[in-house]
């Protein structure tokens, strides 16, 4: 099987390629990509040097999926032209995530969505994977009438750049500034840009793609996204208000039978979710689980997930397997001895 990875050398291209080498993908062809200024270089996957190449360069090459975390004007240029050739793209940018007819996927979720015919497929946004994940079973249950929403969100998250201004902050070292404020010892109400409704685009893209994902039109929705001087891991506060009656022992019940879930709610053990806990896996972690005493059937949760990993390129590669597993793309046995 011939993957390509289209940003290898980016924060979130090169943990796609840590992961896929981690959960054993079958990669027979690696074909990374970067831009024409990286374009040469190397990168390292399963002990190999493989150079980097350009993105028309892997069209070319016909590879059988194409990861993309390239941003959005590259995913817009060039996934359809993937898609032309007969490639599955999994793209994680926003892009396409609102596109009717594109499939915007969180295995745990909604793999009924992926379907032949559509061969690009849309990973969520970092804060809406790890929310969904929890969320889901909930609302298969008992049904969600409402949403209320604040995130604490790493600076990961924004990419590279990011880090570079936090460490800057914190070394005392002049330089280049992404946010508009100071980041370090610092958390700023401002995720992406500010829209007309005095909403930020991340928060609206979790009312929209939270919605698109449970195929829940109606559902309402509130957010307020905060950026925090965190190096890996979004955390959430969610207040869940539920259309049928549930109490906390049955949600804790649903939630720890789920897949890709960690319930760690112990609060008179100082036991919760933390940014520091998560990085480094791929399990959204639950906790801080309780009743909302100002307002029936509702109840808050504390989600904390590593926005790189499930947030991300986690996300991305289990889409690849479940195409491998529904038999949407072959993966090529070879026999030993």
């Amino acid at each position: 099987m011939k993957v390509a990875v289209i940003g290898a050398t980016g924060l979130v291209g090169r943990k796609m390629l840590e992961i896929l080498g981690e959960r054993d993908f079958p990669v027979d062809e690696l074909i990374p990509v970067g831009s024409q200024r990286s374009a040469g270089k190397e990168v390292v996957f399963r002990g190999k040097s493989y150079r980097v190449t350009t993105v028309d360069k892997a069209v070319e090459l016909r590879p059988d999926i194409a990861l993309f975390s390239a941003g959005s004007g590259v995913s817009q240029e060039w996934a359809p032209k993937f898609e032309e050739a007969g490639i599955f793209v999994i793209d994680n940018s926003s892009a396409w995530r609102m596109t009717d007819g594109i499939p915007l996927v969180v295995p745990e979720v909604n793999t009924s969505d992926l379907k032949d015919d559509k061969k690009i497929i849309a990973n969520p946004n970092c804060s809406t994977i790890q929310m969904v994940v929890a969320l889901a079973p909930l609302h298969r249950k008992w049904g969600i009438k409402r949403l209320v929403i604040s995130t604490y969100q790493s600076i990961t998250g924004t990419g590279k750049d990011a880090v570079t201004q936090y460490e800057n902050e914190r070394d005392g070292v002049d330089g280049a500034s992404v946010y508009p404020h100071r980041i370090y010892e610092n958390c700023l109400p401002h995720c992406d840009i500010f829209l007309e409704n005095d909403y930020t685009k991340e928060e609206m893209k979790l009312v929209h793609e939270t919605r698109k994902i449970l195929h829940s039109p109606e559902l309402a929705v509130t957010a307020t996204a905060v950026r925090v001087p965190v190096m890996g891991g979004h955390s959430e506060s969610i207040n869940v208000e539920f259309v049928n009656q549930a109490t906390r022992d049955e949600i804790v019940e649903v939630l720890s039978s789920s897949p890709g879930i960690l319930v760690t709610d112990q609060p008179a053990h100082n036991i919760y979710p933390m940014p520091l806990e998560a990085h480094g896996k791929d399990e959204v972690f639950v906790g801080r689980i309780r009743m909302d005493e100002s307002q029936p059937n509702t109840f808050n949760l504390w989600v904390v997930s590593d926005n790189l990993r499930k947030g991300a390129a986690t996300n991305a590669v289990q889409i690849a397997e479940e195409l491998v597993r529904k038999g949407l793309v072959s993966a090529r046995v070879v026999a030993e001895g």
